[in-house]
């Protein structure tokens, strides 16, 4: 049972390093930092586990205000669930209280929907999270669309945003940092009304 006083684990999902900064894949990483420039953390090597987090509070002062972790596992997007689940569990954090921001090929691009459980849908960060604690936290899945033409899922993601993307990036991971505070502030309904397109 979670009351509002447990904290919440934010989990961008993406792949450390230079190299992949800029890819489809890591635009889970784009938002946590978004929202570690809000909170006003900068990420530092987390002691339990291979990750960056920032700790900080989510939301207006008072009793509305959410205590947040947020988390870039190092570990390669396979291989997620591991730094994810040693956090939830120095943290103490009930495994519905743990979001996950991720790339998802079947919304088209621009699009946003939030979840509580349900499959991986092929996405290794998800599948590892999932066989590591179960599939019972929330999802913000930020839509990228399917590769074009004949290119693999695994170039796809891999890539950087095309220059057309671009233009539109920096609102859009505005607008699901926006989702996240609003599903610790105002429920998963709510968020979803306000941002599931």
């Amino acid at each position: 049972m979670t009351d509002a006083t447990d904290p919440w684990l934010i989990v961008g999902l993406g792949n450390p390093g230079p190299d992949y900064a800029a890819n489809r894949h890591n635009v889970g990483f784009m938002v946590v930092d978004l929202l570690a420039t809000r909170i006003g953390g900068k990420f530092k090597r987390a002691q339990k586990a291979q990750a960056q987090v920032v700790e900080g509070r989510m939301g207006p002062p008072g009793p509305a205000s959410r205590r947040v972790i947020l988390v870039k596992p190092m570990s390669y997007m396979n291989l997620s669930g591991g730094p994810v689940t040693a956090l939830r569990d120095f943290y103490k954090v009930p495994t519905d209280h743990v979001v996950a921001v991720h790339d998802e090929l079947d919304v088209d691009y621009g699009m946003l929907r939030l979840k509580l459980g349900g499959g991986d849908n092929g996405h290794n960060g998800l599948k590892s999270m999932t066989k590591a604690m179960g599939p019972d936290y929330h999802r913000v899945r930020f839509g990228i669309g399917r590769p074009p033409g004949r290119m693999q899922v695994a170039d796809f993601v891999l890539k950087d945003f095309s220059s057309t993307e671009r233009k539109e990036l920096e609102f859009l991971v505005d607008r699901s940092a926006d989702s996240v505070e609003c599903l610790l502030a105002e429920g998963l309904e709510r968020a979803q009304s306000a941002y599931n397109s």
